[in-house]
């Protein structure tokens, strides 16, 4: 568990130091780094879909989980609980921000899918415990604390809420791997990557103003295939 701990710990420093950074910002650069976010993320999340489409033996899979999580994350509305949360953070400490708290969910769906969903990200906590290296997760903390900072220097504090779940994310795979190295295939890595593409254009929608997607209530989508893969796993061990 050592990586996921170090890549944690990065985006929490990387997080804090772009936030900090953000009090220096002008509001109409804050505006470009909308923007440079917003056409980063349908950048990657096309990327991500185009190049692990053609890998898929499944097709129709990233329809349904895509389907059934979103009707999941829509019944818990899993938006309006967090803008909900972030109104009473706000109200509390009288700054009033519902905008803002908006933004941060934007935000917020998009860090976690940008930390999530890679390669580096899936297959590293499975190296490591596998074989015990770390390189892998290492090599996705210094991206990770690269992007933190960005993140964080366009929607501030609320970015660290990021940190637990890549925590939890990373260590599901670690302790899956520990247990049974059956249940994690490269399929499953494709899998993962094409929802998680798919949420990532639909989160640089969102922040352009194109498309309101609200990412947070599909986020459940990017949990489906490994519920599938486990339950595969084993009806055929």
């Amino acid at each position: 568990m050592l990586g996921t701990i170090v890549n944690t710990a990065t985006i929490i420093l990387g997080t804090s130091l772009g936030a900090l950074l953000k009090k220096g910002v002008k509001p109409q650069y804050q505006e470009g780094l909308y923007n440079a976010m917003g056409f980063s993320a349908v950048a990657l999340g096309l990327n991500a879909f185009v190049q692990h489409l053609p890998k898929s033996q499944y097709p129709v899979l990233f329809i349904v989980c895509l389907a059934v999580g979103s009707l999941i994350g829509y019944s818990l509305n899993l938006t309006g609980q967090f803008n909900t949360l972030v109104a009473r953070r706000d109200d509390a400490s009288g700054n009033g921000m519902p905008a803002g708290g908006k933004r941060l969910a934007e935000g917020l769906s998009t860090g976690i899918l940008l930390y999530c969903v890679g390669t580096l990200s899936m297959l590293g906590p499975v190296v490591s415990a596998l074989q015990g290296d770390n390189t892998y997760l290492f090599t996705n903390a210094t991206l990770d604390f690269v992007t933190s900072m960005v993140l964080a220097s366009t929607y501030g504090w609320g970015m660290l809420w990021a940190a637990p779940v890549l925590f939890l994310w990373q260590g599901a795979f670690y302790g899956v791997a520990s247990l049974s190295a059956g249940a994690i295939q490269e399929e499953l890595i494709t899998e993962l990557s094409i929802v998680g593409g798919i949420l990532i254009f639909a989160s640089g929608l969102s922040i352009l103003g194109i498309k309101e997607s609200k990412t947070l209530n599909m986020l459940p989508a990017l949990f489906l295939p490994i519920l599938y893969f486990l339950m595969r796993s084993m009806i055929y061990a």
